[in-house]
């Protein structure tokens, strides 16, 4: 009876290998049908192309005024400022900012004691006559006294 049970068994074990290897040959078959239908699926080597359409951003863009790439106003000497100034901080720093030229030169100034920014040369005159130009002071505070006012008594 035992040899009976092993021999079930072994037919058992070649019928599980004959199933999996018909299961194999299946897939394989349906692979190689496929890659004669599509054999760009296949090429994994060869890069695949991708239609995308991205707007090319000039560094030196301007619209209605304003430089694109940092929101500085077009004006003279705002390339010069572009090229000393975010080389090292964000436009969002300068734009934040509004002073007079001595304040100006002041933050220059501490910005070469302490930060480590070179001596500008003559490029500091043009930047500080941007920004002093284009980033003035803004007078905050109570509005103007009023004036040519026809008042009256109340009863």
């Amino acid at each position: 009876m035992s040899e009976e049970l092993e021999f079930f068994k072994q037919v058992k074990k070649v019928y599980h290998l004959l199933l999996l290897l018909f299961s194999l040959f299946v897939i394989a078959g349906g692979a190689l049908v496929y890659y004669m239908a599509n054999p760009e699926f296949f090429n994994f080597n060869k890069a695949t192309e991708v239609a995308v359409v991205v707007e090319e951003l000039d560094p030196d863009r301007i619209e209605n005024g304003i430089h694109v790439a940092t929101g500085f106003v077009d004006a003279e000497g705002m390339m010069t400022v572009v090229r000393n100034c975010t080389a090292c901080h964000s436009s969002k720093l300068i734009l934040q900012n509004r002073m007079n030229a001595d304040r100006w030169n002041a933050t220059i100034k501490w910005m070469q004691q302490t930060q480590n920014l070179p001596d500008l040369g003559k490029n500091q005159e043009i930047i500080v006559n941007y920004l002093a130009t284009n980033y003035p002071p803004v007078d905050t505070g109570r509005r103007p006294g009023l004036t040519n006012i026809d008042w009256y008594e109340l009863d």
